[in-house]
């Protein structure tokens, strides 16, 4: 009977332990639910304070890069504006000196047509005179070239004539007339030089070839004799050296 009674009090022991505990455990468990619901609400915030700054951050992301293009729109556009004033300038400078030349040409115009006017002369009539005058010049030119030929040829006749008779061996031609050797034949030992009747070479004229300042021959002027180049022989005895081709020769 005893152990009957002590089993029942250990039983009815062990069921108040059991119940304390699970008071104790139940408060446990209120109080981990009420922190999860707490730190669950908090990170709900979180994370809608979160995507709040996210969004943010996209908003003022897009409006710096808009900003940005428009300031470099900005840019653009005034070193545009930089650009087409400096052109505009440059043109304005261009058109200035333009309107200044027309200015200039309109007074020289205008000086002219007074000049005109003060001879009494119709513009109409005084360009007949200016082409009977251009008329009257290129024959002037025309009869001095005609006369030129006609002295050349009797310089010519003339020292071909006074190598006949033998007189005037040496004749004169113009002090310090100077020419170059165009072209040399040694077979021959007659040469082509630079000079001729424009300036004052004659039949039989005397030349003297130089080289480095050293006398390298003497020449005789004999034929072929034109406007700017004539033939002329190496004298017997006066070859002192070959003649090259662009050796000086002087009177």
């Amino acid at each position: 009977m005893l152990i009957r009674i002590s089993l029942i009090v250990a039983i009815l022991g062990g069921l108040a332990v059991a119940g304390i505990d699970f008071f104790v455990l139940k408060a446990n468990i209120t109080t981990v639910i009420t922190d999860r619901d707490t730190f669950h609400q908090n990170w709900q915030a979180e994370l809608g304070e979160h995507h709040k700054f996210e969004k943010l951050a996209k908003d003022t992301q897009s409006k710096l890069d808009k900003r940005t293009q428009e300031l470099a729109a900005a840019k653009q556009e005034r070193d545009n504006a930089v650009a087409q004033e400096a052109e505009a300038e440059k043109a304005l400078a261009s058109t200035k000196d333009t309107l200044k030349k027309t200015q200039e040409d309109l007074d020289g115009a205008k000086d002219k047509l007074a000049a005109w006017d003060a001879l009494g002369i119709p513009i109409i009539q005084a360009r007949e005179i200016l082409n009977s005058l251009k008329k009257v010049q290129d024959d002037e030119v025309a009869l001095q070239t005609e006369k030129d030929i006609i002295y050349g040829k009797c310089v010519k006749l003339q020292a071909e004539l006074d190598d006949i008779r033998g007189v005037n061996p040496d004749p004169d031609m113009p002090e310090g007339m100077r020419g170059k050797v165009l072209a040399v034949d040694p077979r021959y030992d007659f040469v082509v030089l630079d000079i001729g009747q424009k300036d004052g070479a004659v039949m039989n004229g005397k030349l003297l070839v130089n080289r480095n300042g050293k006398l390298v021959a003497k020449l005789k002027i004999t034929q072929d004799i034109q406007a700017n180049r004539c033939i002329a022989n190496v004298v017997p005895g006066w070859k002192l050296s070959d003649i090259m081709e662009g050796d000086e020769v002087f009177y």
